[in-house]
């Protein structure tokens, strides 16, 4: 739960109107000149993701995901770079990088895997509307290999991932991945993102390795994370901002606890805290769209309750009675009169 630099964001905006994508509407709609924004300023995460959603349903390019990670800046990191490059090897830099991923421009969640001759790094993504989530999953892959090259670059270190693993299905267009990450890519296998790199490497000493700097950066990176905790926004809001993202298929409370860098408990037990629950929060995104959709759509109630997650047209109108006191049919017909 906190706001994060803006310069992730920026990356990603500017980079998308680079290779030509028209994301004017969606930066009209949010107020955003690119060429007037304030590269020091934090945005909350939850805002953050839904200008990614609605830019990600925009796309022609089934690729812009991949791509946009190239745009992607080294300093960018701030003192996480310098902490990085400080560590005395590959494997030190993984579990800083685990350690401070909230400095990151990630939303999902980093972990390192261990494994006999290789190991991974791991990203479970969080969820999303399936379009935005191959956008926000190539993103997020090409971001954290566009870190690994540049480190590589700068380090003179060669640490180059042996195979990644993509967790959506596989695409028309597997050659372009292959050929980005210049390695084997392999689709569905598993719900996370994984870059498998050989131990060998992991061991390779940095020769930028400074302990008495190092302890410098570390401590800069302890004031940033207490900076981006310092958020006072009632979860609640959070929450909704985040649940309106979605139709059909909503996320479960630990999926969203995992977008605010809680665990579950947490998120129900701040949210009971502030007087509501996460079935309740879910009731008020669902009736918010439930009337809006009578309201201004055309549908059938049967398409409607598809579009809230519900199986069967029949648990919508209980629910939708629960809240409103009526039937979807006599709200949508008092609202035609």
């Amino acid at each position: 739960m906190s706001n994060r630099s803006i310069l992730g964001l920026l990356y990603i905006l500017r980079g998308l109107r680079e290779l030509g994508e028209d994301i004017a509407p969606v930066l009209d709609r949010y107020g955003i000149d690119l060429n007037k924004v304030d590269p020091t300023a934090r945005i909350e995460r939850s805002l953050e993701l839904k200008i990614y959603v609605e830019v990600a349903y925009r796309l022609k390019d089934p690729l812009a995901g991949l791509k946009v990670g190239t745009f992607f800046g080294f300093a960018g990191y701030g003192p996480l770079t310098m902490l990085l490059m400080t560590c005395a090897n590959a494997y030190e830099a993984l579990k800083i990088g685990i350690r401070y991923q909230q400095l990151t421009f990630l939303f999902g969640h980093l972990s390192f895997e261990p494994g006999e001759n290789q190991s991974a790094l791991v990203i479970t993504p969080i969820a999303l509307p399936d379009k935005a989530y191959r956008f926000r999953v190539d993103g997020e892959l090409s971001g954290t290999y566009k870190l690994l090259r540049d480190m590589q670059l700068a380090l003179g270190v060669n640490m180059h991932a042996v195979r990644v693993e993509i967790p959506y299905a596989h695409p028309d267009d597997t050659d372009a991945y292959e050929a980005h990450f210049n390695c084997p890519v392999a689709f569905g296998s598993s719900p996370n993102i994984r870059f498998w790199i050989d131990n060998a490497t992991l061991q390779l000493r940095f020769p930028t390795a400074d302990p008495t700097a190092h302890a410098m950066y570390k401590a800069l990176c302890d004031q940033q994370l207490v900076t981006q905790r310092q958020d006072m926004t009632l979860l609640t809001d959070k929450v909704l901002s985040h649940l309106d993202l979605f139709s059909e298929r909503f996320p479960p409370a630990a999926s969203v606890a995992s977008v605010f860098d809680i665990a579950e408990r947490t998120l129900r037990r701040q949210l009971s805290e502030e007087n509501t629950s996460f079935r309740e929060l879910l009731d008020q995104v669902r009736f918010r769209k439930a009337q809006m959709l009578l309201t201004d759509s055309a549908l059938p109630v049967e398409s409607i309750a598809v579009q809230l997650g519900y199986a069967e047209s029949a648990a919508f109108i209980h629910a939708f009675q629960r809240w409103s006191g009526t039937t979807p049919a006599a709200f949508r017909n008092s609202k035609r009169k």
